[in-house]
C-alpha cells in the first residue's frame, strides 16, 4: 500500500466511522422499522414485531390525516418559502447598499430572529395574534378592520403560521444573500452603466445572474427548513391547531411516534417526507440548469 493511500484511510477513517455510525445505521434502521409494526408493545417483547413490507405505505395513502398534513406542509412551503426568500433579498440589497449606514448593526437585527429561542419568540407571537388586544388586530382597527383571530380560525391559522416562519428565517438567508452580493464584481455594474443600464436592467442581467448559484444554496435550504416545519406550529398552535388546519407532516409523524407509539408508521411518515425533500432540492437544481 502506497503512502499516500495509507495517509488517506486513516485522515478519512475518523469521518467515515462517524457517517457510518451516526447516519447510515440509523438511517437503515429506519428504513427497516418502516416495513414493520412495531409499536410500544414490541418494545416489551420484540416478538410482537411483524414485517409488513409497504403495508405502513398503503396505510398512509388511505388516512385522511395524512393527505391533510401533506396539503398543509406544501401550503405552508410554498407560500413561505419563495416569500423568506423574497423577503431575504429585499433585505439584503438594502444592507449592501453605498447609502446604508449601521450595516453590522442591522444584520446583527434581521439574524437575531434566527438565533431566538423559538418558544421564547412563539409567547410573544402568540400576544400579537390575540384575537381581542393583540397589537397585529389593534394595528388592523385603526384601518376599520374586523378583529381577526388568527390563532382560532381555520382560515387564517396557516397564514399566521406564514407569517411567523418568514420572519423567524429571513434573516438566515439574507446573510448569505449579502455574501453573495459583494461577492458580485463591480466591474460588471461599470460595463452595465457605460451600456446605458439603469438600476432595474442591472439588478436583472447583472446581479440575479451573479446570484445564481446563492439562490440555488438558500432555496434548498428554505425548502428543507419548510417542509420541516414542527417547532412552529406546535408552540403556537398545539395539537395542529383548530381543525388540524397547521398540521405538518413532522407534527404527524410525532404524533404517531411519541404519541401513539406507532413507530413503524411514524417511519413511514419520515420516509413520505424524505421524499419530498429530495424531490425539491431536484426540482430546484433542474429549474437552475433550465434557466
Amino acid at each position: 500500500m502506497k503512502p499516500e493511500t495509507r495517509a488517506a484511510i486513516v485522515l478519512l477513517l475518523p469521518a467515515m466511522t462517524l457517517i457510518v455510525v451516526f447516519y447510515l445505521v440509523p438511517v437503515t434502521g429506519a428504513v427497516v422499522l418502516s416495513a414493520t409494526d412495531f409499536d410500544i408493545y414490541s418494545i416489551g417483547d420484540a416478538s410482537a414485531t411483524r414485517l409488513i413490507g409497504v403495508g405502513n405505505y398503503q396505510d398512509l395513502l388511505r388516512n385522511s390525516l395524512f393527505w391533510r398534513a401533506l396539503t398543509n406542509t406544501l401550503y405552508y412551503s410554498l407560500i413561505g418559502g419563495p416569500l423568506t426568500i423574497l423577503t431575504a433579498l429585499g433585505a439584503a440589497l438594502l444592507l449592501n447598499s453605498k447609502l446604508a449606514r449601521f450595516k453590522p448593526l442591522f444584520r446583527t437585527i434581521y439574524f437575531a430572529p434566527v438565533v431566538t429561542t423559538i418558544v421564547a419568540v412563539a409567547v410573544v407571537f402568540r400576544f400579537l395574534y390575540h384575537s381581542r388586544v393583540g397589537l397585529l388586530n389593534q394595528i388592523l382597527g385603526l384601518a376599520g378592520i374586523a378583529p381577526i383571530d388568527w390563532l382560532g380560525d381555520p382560515r387564517w391559522a396557516m397564514p399566521a403560521l406564514i407569517l411567523f416562519g418568514i420572519w423567524k428565517n429571513f434573516g438566515y438567508a439574507a446573510v448569505i444573500f449579502v455574501a453573495g452580493l459583494q461577492n458580485v464584481p463591480e466591474e460588471l455594474y461599470e460595463a452595465a452603466r457605460i451600456d446605458g443600464a439603469g438600476p432595474i436592467r442591472q439588478f436583472r442581467h447583472v446581479t440575479l445572474p451573479e446570484l445564481g448559484p446563492t439562490f440555488v444554496f438558500v432555496g434548498v435550504i428554505t425548502a428543507i427548513g419548510f417542509l420541516q416545519a414542527f417547532a412552529e406550529p406546535y408552540v403556537l398552535t398545539p395539537e395542529g391547531g383548530p381543525l388540524n388546519s397547521t398540521l405538518t407532516i413532522v407534527m404527524l409523524m410525532y404524533r404517531e411516534g411519541f404519541r401513539w407509539w406507532n413507530m413503524g408508521y411514524a417511519a413511514a411518515v419520515a420516509f413520505v417526507l424524505f421524499a419530498l425533500v429530495l424531490l425539491g432540492t431536484l426540482a430546484q437544481r433542474l429549474l437552475r440548469r433550465v434557466r
